[in-house]
């Protein structure tokens, strides 16, 4: 069973995030996603993923033989 404590210390938890997620500045869902894509398009040089990564420089890939032996 609860105590009082408890319960008022949950109620609390509950309206201080309530205060929070309404003090956040929500937009609309289709210009964050225009943002978004702003975003991307203007650091897409910087981004592997869309540039893609050198074969020479590549940290990533696998190497012929073991450094350890």
């Amino acid at each position: 069973m609860f105590g009082f404590s408890q319960v008022k210390g949950t109620v609390r938890k509950v309206a201080q995030q309530c205060r929070l997620q309404a003090s956040l500045n929500c937009g609309k869902f289709s210009q964050t996603a225009a943002d978004l894509k702003q975003f991307c398009r203007q650091n897409a040089q910087h981004n592997p993923l869309m540039t893609g990564v050198s074969s020479s420089p590549n940290p990533f890939r696998l190497q012929r033989f073991c450094s350890f032996l």
